[in-house]
């Protein structure tokens, strides 16, 4: 998910105040690597999930650049929706961008915000979802299984994308590519814990800490990667 967001950070977001919105609220932990973006410091970044911290597992809305606390999953795309709507309404250019799990595609909150992205031709509005086949406690095609995930999104309207998650110029590409009449949906290919050998679709790391001996192993790998 986090190179997700570079991608829609440094290719878009980064250039002008647009609508990003995050269904996936429990992922604020790509908030502090664009901190100084957003006006973070040092001091305020070190309270990370500590304790009276505004940089929780899920963000406050009291932190720049997060207009919204979503709570529950599923609330993300009606925001953003509602965001896109509201801009056509004001005759406004602006865009709306909301990155979604495919688990949390289990809401039904997520399928009534498509219906009514596609009955309000919403084409200012880009979702990326984040497809890497796991959750909590299990894998997706086991809990509830979506496959398949793009022609459900077709069968709703949506101009349906499918691109590599771990590309960030592709994402910003498909995301920033023309299309009319229709909602977009970036369908982003990821290997939850790609880059960290023992990571690899290991569902207890979606909340298992890691030891200091995994900590320095998985630093050296991903340095070495970006490298």
């Amino acid at each position: 998910g986090l190179l997700i967001r570079a991608g829609l950070w440094c290719g878009l977001l980064g250039r002008r105040r647009r609508a990003g919105r995050r269904g996936r609220a429990h992922c604020l932990g790509a908030l502090p690597v664009k901190g100084h973006v957003l006006g973070l410091d040092r001091e305020q970044l070190a309270t990370y999930c500590g304790d009276a911290t505004l940089l929780g597992v899920h963000p406050e809305h009291a932190l720049p650049g997060v207009d919204f606390c979503t709570g529950s999953l599923g609330h993300g795309l009606s925001m953003a929706a509602g965001c896109a709507l509201g801009a056509r309404l004001q005759g406004s250019k602006r865009r709306a961008f909301v990155l979604l799990s495919d688990a949390e595609c289990n809401e039904g909150s997520v399928w009534e915000a498509v219906m009514f992205a596609a009955h309000h031709r919403l084409s200012n509005l880009v979702a990326i979802v984040d497809v890497n086949g796991q959750q909590a406690f299990g894998y997706t095609k086991d809990v509830l299984n979506l496959d398949p995930m793009a022609d459900k999104w077709k069968a709703f309207g949506w101009d349906v994308v499918e691109v590599d998650g771990h590309d960030c110029a592709a994402i910003a590409s498909a995301a920033n590519a023309p299309h009319k009449s229709a909602p977009r949906v970036l369908l982003a290919d990821t290997t939850f814990g790609k880059g960290v050998s023992y990571m690899h679709g290991e569902i207890k790391w979606h909340y298992w800490p890691m030891s200091d001996d995994e900590y320095a192993i998985a630093l050296e790998q991903t340095v070495t990667d970006v490298a």
